[in-house]
């Protein structure tokens, strides 16, 4: 594609792409009833790093350098990109409420300004507002795809429910839960993209696996910046995971590794919620280090998964991607 041979050219189509989606998102939340609009316009803060849609966006690039221009792709990929993006918003608002947390993007959650039954109720008028957009696009198989995916990202839920304040938690199983809860949606955003663009089944695989394995990086960095980050800088409530008694990797690692008194005492750490004490029996073991290293892993596979694309500058970003999400620090 002509206007993707600059890195520049790149940056600016994509920000226009992201726009789109934006006022995509904006206008299907719209209602006839202001006290929506006024929840709506509320969780438009969480929108963040809008990494979805841009994973959706650039794998539909990806697929499509070597192929003419096409007006009917192009809105369908943009459709699908503010889709995953109110599923995501979805996951964030239903999280809340489970996690208690008070703070999201900088600014108060849903169900601390409003309540929890109104944030359950805003995160189903997301998902809904989501499924009545996707079905716009007239592709039953598209519907169908995302409905597989959000029953996967419901179970992963319940899933870390059924294993809070297990602390013999198996590092299989938390890469079951993360798999599910973030992997999924992000393979799904890569793949669905990639058929729409019309990609070849192995391509469509390849971008699938690439999306769940940086899913899963993105959420042991997330894991690692509840215990060691900055809230100013990541902007959300900090802790929440040791509060709830969700084993994340640094201490399923660390459990594993520790002596006997050492696990003991980060037993006492954890049921105490102290954060401070146990960042310091975690760093003690290594532990944090290790949990960088998986992530790591996953991104260096998530680049191979690419590595059957055309060598392109949509690929290219894909693997920077990649590289970006061990190296943020919110």
């Amino acid at each position: 594609m002509k206007e993707l041979l600059s890195s520049d050219a790149m940056a600016t189509t994509l920000a226009a792409r992201l726009d789109r989606v934006a006022a995509r998102f904006e206008r299907q939340l719209q209602s006839d009833l202001a006290q929506v609009n006024s929840l709506a316009r509320h969780v438009e803060r969480y929108r963040g790093k809008m990494l979805r849609p841009t994973l959706v966006i650039i794998s539909g690039w990806a697929v499509r350098d070597s192929m003419p221009e096409d007006t009917e792709v192009d809105s369908r990929i943009d459709t699908l990109a503010a889709v995953v993006e109110m599923i995501h918003m979805a996951t964030l608002v239903h999280d809340d409420v489970l996690d208690e947390a008070q703070m999201r993007r900088g600014g108060a959650t849903v169900n601390s300004l409003r309540g929890n039954e109104t944030a359950v109720m805003l995160g189903d008028f997301l998902i809904s507002s989501a499924f009545h957009l996707c079905s716009s696009v007239g592709l039953p198989w598209l519907n169908s795809a995302l409905g597989v995916t959000t029953t996967q990202l419901c179970s992963g839920e319940i899933l870390q429910l059924t294993h809070r304040g297990d602390t013999a938690l198996s590092e299989a199983t938390y890469f079951e839960i993360i798999r599910r809860k973030t992997g999924v949606l992000s393979g799904a955003c890569c793949a669905l993209a990639a058929r729409l663009a019309g990609g070849a089944d192995s391509v469509v695989s390849a971008l699938h696996r690439y999306g769940e394995d940086l899913g899963m990086a993105f959420q042991i960095q997330d894991d690692l910046l509840d215990l060691i980050g900055e809230e100013s800088v990541v902007g959300k409530t900090l802790g929440i995971d040791l509060q709830k008694g969700k084993l994340t990797l640094p201490i399923v690692i660390h459990l594993g590794r520790a002596s006997a008194p050492g696990r003991e005492e980060t037993l006492r750490a954890i049921a105490a919620c102290d954060r401070t004490g146990l960042v310091a029996l975690v760093r003690g073991t290594g532990s944090l280090g290790a949990a960088r290293e998986r992530a790591m892993e996953l991104v260096s596979s998530a680049k191979e998964r690419v590595e059957c694309l055309t060598d392109s500058p949509s690929r290219r970003l894909l693997e920077s991607i990649a590289d970006a999400t061990v190296e943020r620090v919110y």
